[in-house]
């Protein structure tokens, strides 16, 4: 992992990127705490070409990007055409509809979906890539949801963007998963988990329990492109939780 790949989730900072404006005095931030990408995702309606040229005016590589199931369904063509204009690769669905999580037919029914989205996406020369949360750790005929969709979607139009938060959360092993996923990803989503009050919550990277360490490793042997940090909630100033984040990576970087 170079500091060059570290990319800053801007849902974290979703509360600061409702307005051009907000979002442009974002990401003048974001690159001063030495963030050289961001993936878009949870910000206002800005005009994309408005978004373009402001991670252009600050050096911000569009890594990745969260899109609505439903705009992947009806609207892919203006899809395809942002991504496109952002020199930006990676297509995110950020999460599965509720319609599919009833049980094993709806994994699969999805499983289908997604890989109709991608191959229309690897036309244009995208890449559709799934991000989890723990209840695609639900086992059904004891595999869990995740791992029914990492086998019954097309390898060839389908990635995965695996959550370490929530692999943990969902009570998985997420270096094991890394490592399941090999070749299928190129954007993982790093995010730590602590106790506090008995409880699981969001934390900075390296304030929490996880096995930073082998996280790194096992991403970087499986060729990941892109480390991309992300907090849901933060216990403060979210912009201080992404440079604690920022600077525990750097750590680990080449």
């Amino acid at each position: 992992m170079k500091k060059s790949q570290i990319a800053a989730q801007l849902y974290t900072l979703r509360d600061f990127a409702k307005t051009a404006e907000d979002l442009d005095a974002s990401l003048k931030k974001v690159k001063e705490i030495g963030y050289q990408a961001v993936q878009v995702s949870g910000i206002g309606p800005i005009d994309p070409e408005a978004v373009r040229e402001m991670c252009q005016r600050y050096g911000l590589t569009i890594c990745a990007t969260h899109v609505s199931y439903d705009r992947l369904l009806n609207d892919i063509d203006a899809v395809i055409k942002e991504h496109q204009a952002w020199n930006c690769r990676y297509v995110g669905i950020g999460s599965m509809p509720s319609e599919f999580r009833s049980g094993l037919t709806g994994y699969q029914d999805m499983a289908r979906t997604l890989s109709g989205i991608g191959a229309k996406l690897s036309e244009a020369g995208l890449e559709l890539i799934y991000h989890n949360h723990k209840f695609e750790f639900e086992k059904f005929e004891g595999k869990p949801g995740l791992g029914w969709l990492l086998d019954s979607t097309d390898a060839a139009h389908v990635g995965f963007e695996l959550d370490t938060y929530w692999v943990q959360a969902g009570g998985a092993d997420p270096v094991k998963w890394v490592r399941k996923v090999e070749g299928r990803m190129k954007v993982v989503h790093l995010k730590d988990m602590a106790i506090v009050n008995d409880k699981q919550v969001f934390a900075e990277i390296g304030e929490g329990n996880m096995d930073w360490p082998a996280v790194i490793e096992a991403c970087r042997e499986t060729g990941v492109e892109w480390y991309v940090v992300e907090q849901d909630t933060c216990p403060g100033d979210p912009f201080e939780s992404l440079a604690i984040s920022y600077r525990a990576l750097s750590n680990w970087a080449n």
